[in-house]
């Protein structure tokens, strides 16, 4: 693969404005605190600056532990450095896995920052390039082209074949495939995140909305499903609404996305990210659906945290990632179910994307910490891969997906069957500039700035903008 120099990185990052992947809309995703919490480390600066140890300046810490400077975190010279962007509901999970990984008395332990969710690729890319990046980071898979192509991650066969260890017999071939560039891997895959649906029971039983056997909506078309939103609207208070859900960003459009491949829509770029090959009719079909959905009033307007939304009672449904199942099981008063998004029109297909480990450039690192570095992504997803499936992910390791531990583990084993109808974006290291110029497409559909064959023209114009 065509690799750019490291050092044209800077200015690119610092230009570039990174949407959230599956942390948007104030969802929570892809977020998380540390089991060496950034607190813990700006608190700490005084007697890390008297051993040499501490970085220029002062870590400015958020309210949620997540650091605006991360490289001004005082860090421990005899730790890995971990850097993160779990800061919600799913945050609390990693901080386990680390806190076990450290208990253990591994090779080398691990020191966790978290950054702020909307800065922490243009900060992981930049500090790359300034030659300071961490040892270990994470990537969504469908960034991970990008973080390839700019040279900002290296591969890590050499340390796996030394430490003995054959992701094949770890992980599913599509797991593998997603972290494969030119015959290298680049990352451990961790888990797969879909869009699901999450229900009240119940405001299900006040509108007379029955559950089958296992608990779960019997929904086998759109028509079906809107009969069920009638119901519910129709029992829904002031200040409710049907479904919980924002009035822009990520999540319409993953709404939108999983419409349009159960349409039978076509992938929206070639293999070769030479030619866009979207099916502009059924994009505007999808588009017209999701639409509705505000139309018909099953949205209420001005829902800007849609996860909180739905913890607070106030929505029959909950259109959300299933980073959402550890937060919400945890919610006084709730009773809910989960199930993956329901088939509404010719193929069950719903949005996902995944969370990789990857070893990012850093030439400070010793060969040494490169393979604990190594030795910690593969112990993050297999040793603390049930402890990361509490967070709601559903894990990639075949070990654990498999477990009866993972399938007595309530709510998880219902929506396990979205690994089989997820649609991950292609591996195209254009794709993340793709996205953000979709999302503003459709964005103005839904504030009713423009119509849907509008929208659609100037999305299909984005993904023209950004071929290779």
């Amino acid at each position: 693969m065509k690799r750019k120099v490291i050092a044209m990185l800077l200015s690119a990052t610092m230009a570039a404005g990174m949407l959230a992947g599956c942390g948007g809309s104030g969802s929570g995703a892809s977020e998380g605190s540390t089991d060496t919490a950034a607190t813990d480390d700006a608190a700490a600066t005084d007697d890390a600056a008297a051993e040499g140890e501490a970085a220029e300046g002062e870590a400015d810490v958020n309210e949620d532990g997540t650091v605006n400077n991360p490289e001004a975190v005082a860090v421990d010279e005899n730790k890995l450095v971990f850097w993160s962007l779990f800061s919600g509901g799913d945050g609390e999970f990693m901080d386990q896995i680390i806190s076990d990984y450290n208990a253990a008395k591994p090779t080398k332990e691990v020191q966790s920052i978290m950054l702020v969710w909307d800065d922490y690729y243009t900060k992981l890319q930049t500090a790359v390039a300034a030659g300071k990046g961490p040892d270990v980071g994470i990537s969504h898979a469908s960034k991970l082209p990008e973080l390839v192509d700019q040279g900002v991650v290296e591969p890590i066969d050499s340390y796996l074949d030394e430490l003995g260890i054959d992701l094949s017999t770890m992980y599913a071939q599509n797991s593998l495939d997603s972290v494969t560039f030119d015959g290298e891997i680049y990352a451990i895959p961790l888990d797969t995140h879909a869009e699901i649906l999450y229900y009240n029971t119940d405001i299900l039983e006040k509108a007379g909305v029955e559950l089958n056997a296992d608990g779960q909506l019997d929904i086998s078309s759109k028509d079906e499903f809107m009969a069920i939103l009638d119901k519910c609207k129709a029992v829904m208070g002031d200040g409710e609404s049907t479904i919980a859900l924002t009035n822009n960003g990520d999540d319409p459009y993953r709404i939108w996305w999983a419409t349009y491949f159960q349409l039978g829509g076509t992938p929206l770029v070639s293999d070769d990210g030479t030619e866009v090959t979207m099916d502009k009719d059924k994009a505007v079909e999808a588009a017209d659906f999701v639409k509705s959905l505000y139309d018909n009033g099953y949205v209420a307007e001005g829902i800007d945290d849609h996860q909180k939304f739905f913890q607070s009672g106030k929505s029959a449904f909950y259109f959300g990632g299933t980073w959402g199942t550890g937060a919400l099981e945890k919610t006084e008063g709730l009773k809910f179910g989960a199930q993956p998004w329901p088939q509404l029109y010719e193929n069950a297909s719903c949005w996902a994307d995944s969370h990789t480990i990857i070893l990012p450039v850093n030439p400070d690192r010793s060969e040494e910490d490169t393979k604990a570095a190594v030795e910690f992504m593969v112990g993050v997803s297999k040793d603390g891969g049930l402890t990361w499936a509490g967070s709601g992910q559903i894990p990639s390791n075949k070990e654990v997906l498999e477990s009866q531990e993972y399938l007595d583990m309530p709510y998880r084993s219902s929506y396990k069957a979205a690994l089989d109808t997820a649609v991950l974006p292609s591996k195209n290291p254009h794709f993340y500039a793709m996205k953000a110029g979709m999302i503003d497409s459709l964005n103005t559909l839904w504030s009713g700035t423009a119509d849907s064959a509008t929208a659609v023209d100037a999305l299909y114009g984005e993904l023209e903008s950004n071929l290779e």
